[in-house]
């Protein structure tokens, strides 16, 4: 029961859909099966957010995958923290490492890899990737493998 009690947002139909970065709407609750390593995947399709430069919107698809240790991610303030980059300037490879950061912040997952695909202008695409593990760990490791072997087999952009 003490849960529920933690998050504020999941059930609330009051909720404030606010346009301006907050970090701090992020919610967590415990890992219940910290004795397995598993991944959580979380996709949002309709990431929004602006050049710092033009002012212009830029529209993404942002997945997260991590690895819980005790602390979790609850999934409807992870969809508010993200409505909070509408209108918040920042290039697509800052969005994803301030998403990334933020979120270790919060819960110090043992692994975490964040990938934007955004929708291209000027008719370029832009995938920015960022990822972290826990150091000393072996997760670690695995963050340097995947970071090295990123898009080794990049995907055909005919859709975008």
């Amino acid at each position: 029961m003490r849960e529920k009690e933690d998050l504020t947002l999941l059930g609330n139909k009051n909720v404030d859909y606010s346009s301006e970065y907050n970090p701090e709407i992020l919610e967590t609750f415990e890992n219940k099966h910290q004795d397995n390593d598993y991944f959580v995947k979380f996709n949002c399709p309709e990431f929004t957010s602006l050049c710092p430069i033009t002012g212009q919107p830029d529209f993404a698809t942002i997945t997260i995958s991590y690895v819980p240790d005790v602390r979790m991610v609850e999934s409807k303030s992870l969809k508010l923290y993200l409505f909070s980059f509408r209108n918040k300037g920042d290039f697509h490879e800052d969005c994803v490492n301030i998403i990334m950061k933020d979120i270790i912040k919060k819960i110090d997952p043992k692994y975490i890899e964040v990938l934007g695909r955004f929708l291209p202008r000027g008719g370029i695409s832009i995938d920015p990737y960022c990822n972290y593990g826990r150091p000393g760990t072996k997760w670690e490791k695995l963050a340097w493998e995947r970071l090295s072997h990123h898009d080794m087999n990049p995907e055909v952009v005919d859709n975008r």
